[in-house]
């Protein structure tokens, strides 16, 4: 996984909400515009970024296109953010420490 592209398409917050959509359930463009302020069509153009990023898949059920959230890429892209949030917890523990021994 590209982590610089997943957290760039990530960057956007109507990207960041079609997605959290897309996680509750596999949804057609419509249903997911439901309620946005968007269109369709700028729907369709935040769901290619978030495709092409790896974070949603595509399925064609007859006429429609059902995206869904990939969860091989989710529990990649948390793996990736845990071990940054553990590096940086045991940097900052290791200068408390540090901070303790100075007389």
């Amino acid at each position: 996984m590209t982590y610089a592209l997943t957290l760039a398409a990530l960057s956007d917050p109507m990207r960041r909400t079609i997605l959290e959509r897309v996680v509750e359930g596999p949804r057609s463009v419509g249903e997911i515009a439901e309620d946005l302020p968007i269109s369709r069509p700028a729907v369709s153009q935040h769901l290619k970024v978030l495709k092409d990023a790896g974070l949603v898949q595509e399925e064609r059920a007859g006429t429609r296109r059902i995206y869904s959230a990939d969860s091989a890429a989710l529990g990649e892209l948390r793996t990736y953010i845990d071990d940054m949030w553990r590096a940086t917890l045991g940097r900052f523990a290791a200068a408390a420490e540090r901070e303790e021994q100075k007389p």
